[in-house]
């Protein structure tokens, strides 16, 4: 279903304007090998990592680690740096919700414009459109700019849109800790109805508790490698030592 060939990401950091002639003058003596250093950050490293047909496989590791940039690679957000990713099936990417609204626009018309961006019919949108809106429970909202919604409000709309077909390959990230404690429950219960349907799922998550609940395999990564991968249980109790010493 995936397939992760040996994915390296670097990103150039420290690439700004100088808007000082000190900073001009400091930046103009450095080093060349100094300058490059400080501005190459491997965020992933030679990843390898092969996920089967209806497997929920977690991420966990320290902030840093290059959990999200594994998922945007494998969503096709981001483009590797070395390496490849198959993907066998069509992928829902819930890695920023509402990264796609237009903050100036409505509740109902951002349905729209997210369903759209999601790859939606304006017509299938139109056909779900009260079944989005009873999930998200935002019916008295539906004319309200987005600008004026708190992030729980925001994140209730974009994973009401998201979710309202069960695809192939489901990526999530954090979404699950967004929002209050009964729509945290709602969220998670929908993810449990997709992977009893035979989604497959690559989850992200600081909650140690929701890993070992709704995965098969865990997958540890550390400063942009695979540290391990096994049983949920066993992995994240080797991750909660590693942190606490």
């Amino acid at each position: 279903m995936i397939k992760i060939n040996n994915v390296s990401m670097r990103f150039n950091l420290g690439i700004e304007k100088n808007f000082s002639l000190k900073l001009f003058f400091i930046n103009l003596f450095k080093l060349k090998k100094e300058k490059k250093e400080k501005k190459e950050f491997w965020a992933l490293k030679d990843v390898n990592i092969e996920v089967q047909k209806g497997e929920v496989v977690g991420f966990i590791g320290s902030n840093g680690a290059g959990k999200s940039t594994l998922l945007k690679v494998v969503a096709g957000v981001m483009k590797p740096t070395k390496g490849s990713v198959e993907r066998y099936g069509n992928i829902c990417p819930m890695i920023e919700l509402g990264a796609g609204f237009d903050m100036d626009l409505t509740a109902r018309e951002n349905i729209y414009l997210n369903g759209a961006i999601l790859g939606y019919s304006k017509e299938f949108i139109t056909e779900k459109f009260d079944e989005i809106v009873e999930f998200s429970e935002l019916r008295d909202f539906l004319d309200v700019p987005v600008r004026n919604f708190s992030s729980g409000m925001v994140a209730r709309l974009a994973f009401s849109v998201a979710t309202i077909v069960d695809p192939e390959i489901l990526i999530v990230d954090e979404i699950l800790s967004v929002g209050d404690i009964a729509f945290q429950q709602k969220s998670e219960n929908k993810m449990r109805s997709m992977i009893e349907g035979g989604t497959t799922v690559l989850f992200v998550s600081h909650s140690l508790a929701q890993i070992e609940n709704l995965c098969d395999r865990v997958v540890w990564l550390e400063n942009g490698t695979v540290k391990k991968i096994g049983e949920p249980k066993q992995i994240c109790e080797e991750y909660k030592q590693y942190v606490m010493n």
